[in-house]
């Protein structure tokens, strides 16, 4: 006995000292491994992924760039029902324990001894923070004794909702989405207060497994987590047993959405995002960047409707193509029919589907979500077929003229949506931009029909011709040259012998091919007639116009330097005939285009904010008064002052525009322009019921391009139609463009109230003949504008500079340019 006890004695010695040299290893192995663990400090200042985001003037979300998709939402935002399914299903004790759940590590250990797993890790919210933002995810002894001591002391730095933030915002979701926002969007298209009670728990369900749990990539086990997340609420009094069993029933409905964009508006997404990176590289991808632009989203999203609506009116007067594709039974059928067709490519506001029966007088569809629709006639009978030449084939007379069973089409809803119609992707292209001339602005910009078909932003990047709409620069340089809207040049055939040409001269037309002998300025305008623009060209001097068009942004040296540049044949961007016309619609300020108002951080804080050049007329009119009241003083003065160092003009700390032409130069043209919607090419646009808008057609060489630039002093908007590859419209700019603007200006203009616009000072009117532009009282006369001190005149004023181009288009002297 003596002996057993001796034994027992000295094994309980040896036991107690194996367990003090265990405990002191662990606490060397913990001292150890807590002097090798990160500052969890960094968390309080942690920047997390966050795309780039651009929105439009009303803060609205046009587009977002980034891998990972991360909408950080604050904790005080997110609902109680999905903290509660997070906390039923992942750490129901998170709010009782000190960031490690000891029973939660019993529990994880009797696993593991008795099955040898470590499958159950006993991890709390708190201990995934640490692993998602320090550690990796492989399991072994070391990490987890890591992840635990992190735990503790993040839990002690941070309060419970700092924790759940960080976790609810930062943990991955499958899919690309990080955080609860982005899960919401990316499964659902919701935002988190908009889910139902089963939408939630599948989100709560997926960070066990977010590349296999998510109800993607494994619909069946997803719906099982889904359940069991619900089984927890339950369980712990969360929910109800009939909220239960309604969640249980609700069918599972999730796809894969993109951002939830509020105002489409691709083309302008992607002119900011191309400038940001390069201005600020690509760490703007991740770091939270905000953008807010210029454009308004009332006016953007109509741009869009105005434009794509006309090009497909075009393309519908212009004959049917035939379908994308057509496809045959062989041995799939339908089936296969259904997987063709959900790989073509969706251009709103088009809907691809498949013809699978045709009658007499209609054909039924199917689209890529299976819906069935039938095509009357009334929506086929349109479909002459497309000649080569942009003319149309014979009338169809029964559906099989137009579609058959295998064909890949598109459609479009009628108005109403009541029924659909036999559409086509347009192979005509075109171009919208719309701004404030008060300060340059752009509130719309649409680059093409649509920017899956085709990224090409021809607002911007394209170089085009842009025809008579180039006209009135021509004419206000002419303006401040002696001429004025009285002035009478003759429009007579004109012959230009030019050696570069096939036939060795140039015999320019105007559209009516008829000529209209002597003609008023603003009367040829009015009606674009070229061949009074090249004779006015001609004789205000080609190097003084080319020159004169810097007032209105454009480069000199970018311009043709010969007669033709009468008839627009510079090449140009919609984006910068944009500007032009406002410095004409403002008044004669020089203003400059621009899409970004400001710029701010993940934290809201400002990164730029814009000051456009802002039109101030009096300011700029209180400053020449108080410099003519100085240069009076040193006339009189024995010893004239120096000029003094005046400040910039600022207005609502903004700097004030410069004058770019005089108020009576501007006040001239703008008259004539008016004149252009009231009684000449763009007469179609009196249907909008305003007496405050001016602008012009353009149409280029065998109807190339088709334009129309229009505006009122609040709003100027230009649209391009053309295509592409160079070929004829075989439609005015009047009837392909027009239409475009006339859309978009009512509803730009709805509200916006007409005000007259009085003459300036140095204008007077005075009552002169219609055909002789000289001052009469007699019946054939009409009330014109002038600038006070020029005299009416028939006559082309004296002019030193009008043969100095040594272009080979320009004539030097009267024998080589022949009127017949």
């Amino acid at each position: 006995m003596n002996f057993l006890t001796t034994w027992l004695r000295r094994l309980l010695f040896v036991l107690i000292g194996l367990f003090c040299l265990a405990a002191v290893a662990i606490m060397l192995l913990i001292l150890n491994v807590e002097r090798g663990l990160p500052d969890i400090s960094v968390l309080k200042d942690f920047q997390l992924q966050v795309p780039l985001r651009i929105y439009s003037d009303e803060g609205l979300l046009m587009a977002e760039y980034g891998e990972k998709k991360r909408v950080p939402v604050p904790y005080n935002q997110i609902p109680n029902q999905l903290i509660q399914a997070v906390l039923a299903t992942e750490d129901q004790r998170y709010f009782e324990h000190g960031g490690v759940d000891l029973l939660g590590l019993v529990r994880a250990s009797v696993v593991l001894i008795t099955t040898g797993t470590k499958a159950q890790g006993g991890s709390t919210i708190t201990m995934q923070v640490a692993r998602n933002f320090f550690l990796n995810n492989k399991k072994t002894y070391t990490r987890k004794l890591r992840e635990i001591l992190l735990a503790v002391k993040i839990d002690k730095a941070f309060s419970k909702q700092e924790i759940l933030d960080l976790y609810l915002n930062a943990i991955f979701y499958g899919n690309r989405a990080y955080g609860v926002e982005a899960a919401a969007q990316v499964y659902y298209g919701k935002h988190l207060n908009e889910l139902t009670l089963a939408q939630t728990a599948m989100i709560a369900g997926i960070p066990k497994a977010p590349s296999s749990l998510n109800p993607l990539a494994n619909a069946a086990a997803a719906l099982d987590r889904r359940n069991h997340v619900l089984s927890r609420m339950l369980e712990h009094g969360y929910i109800t047993q009939q909220q239960y069993q309604q969640a249980i029933e609700e069918p599972e409905t999730a796809h894969i959405h993109g951002s939830l964009i509020e105002c489409a508006a691709p083309y302008v997404g992607e002119m900011i995002r191309n400038g940001v990176i390069g201005e600020f590289g690509d760490d703007a991808y991740t770091s939270g960047m905000r953008i807010y632009t210029t454009v308004q989203c009332k006016l953007q999203q109509q741009a869009e409707v105005s434009l794509q609506t006309e090009l497909l009116n075009y393309d519908k007067r212009h004959g049917y193509r035939g379908p994308r594709q057509h496809l045959t039974y062989d041995n799939a059928g339908h089936s296969l029919w259904l997987a063709t067709l959900r790989k073509q490519p969706v251009y709103t506001p088009l809907t691809p589907a498949v013809v699978f029966n045709v009658g007499n007088d209609y054909a039924d569809v199917f689209t890529q979500d299976q819906r069935i629709i039938r095509l009357d006639w009334q929506g086929l009978s349109w479909a002459r077929p497309a000649g080569s030449d942009g003319g149309v084939g014979p009338s169809p007379t029964r559906a099989s003229d137009v579609v058959a069973a295998g064909d890949i089409v598109d459609i479009l809803p009628s108005e109403d949506d009541n029924s659909w119609r036999l559409a086509q992707i347009p192979a005509v292209q075109g171009a919208l931009v719309a701004l404030s001339p008060q300060n340059g602005a752009v509130r719309a910009l649409v680059g093409g029909f649509n920017y899956v078909q085709s990224s090409f932003n021809r607002v911007s990047q394209a170089a085009l011709q842009p025809g008579s709409s180039f006209k009135p620069f021509i004419y206000t340089a002419a303006l401040d040259k002696g001429f004025t809207l009285a002035s009478v040049i003759n429009d007579a055939p004109f012959v230009l012998y030019d050696p570069s040409l096939p036939d060795g001269v140039w015999r320019p037309q105007n559209d009516e091919r008829k000529f209209f002998g002597p003609t008023r300025l603003r009367v040829a305008l009015t009606h674009s007639r070229n061949l009074v623009s090249i004779r006015l060209l001609n004789a205000i001097g080609i190097s003084y116009a080319t020159q004169y068009l810097a007032h209105f942004g454009f480069n000199p040296k970018d311009v043709p330097h010969s007669l033709s540049l009468a008839l627009g044949t510079a090449s140009v961007s919609p984006l910068q005939m944009a500007r032009g016309y406002a410095i004409i619609a403002n008044g004669g300020f020089d203003v400059k285009p621009y899409l970004i108002n400001r710029i701010v951080d993940v934290t809201n804080k400002p990164v730029y904010i814009a000051h456009p050049l802002t039109v101030c007329a009096s300011c700029v009119e209180a400053r020449e008064q108080q410099l003519s009241a100085l240069a009076a003083q040193n006339a009189v003065s024995d010893a004239p002052a120096p000029a003094p160092a005046l400040p910039p003009l600022m207005d609502n700390g903004n700097p004030v525009a410069a004058r770019a032409i005089s108020a009576q130069t501007d006040f001239l043209i703008t008259s004539a322009l008016k004149d252009v919607i009231q009684i000449g090419t763009g007469s179609a646009a009196k249907v909008l019921g305003r007496d405050d808008i001016a602008g012009k057609t353009g149409t280029t060489q065998n109807f190339r391009d088709g334009w129309f630039d229009g505006f009122n002093s609040n709003m100027v908007a230009v649209v391009w139609v053309g295509f592409d590859e160079p070929k004829s419209l075989n439609e005015y700019g009047a009837k392909v463009a027009l239409p475009v603007w006339i859309d978009f200006m009512r509803v730009a203009l709805n509200g916006d109230v007409a005000t007259p616009t009085p003459p300036p000072p140095g204008i007077v009117s005075v009552r002169i003949d219609r055909n002789t532009g000289l001052p009469s009282s007699g019946a054939n006369t009409v009330f014109e504008y002038f600038k006070e001190g020029t005299v009416p005149r028939g006559q082309t004023p004296s002019n030193s500079d009008s043969n100095d181009s040594n272009s080979s288009t320009t004539p030097k002297d009267e024998e080589n340019t022949q009127l017949f």
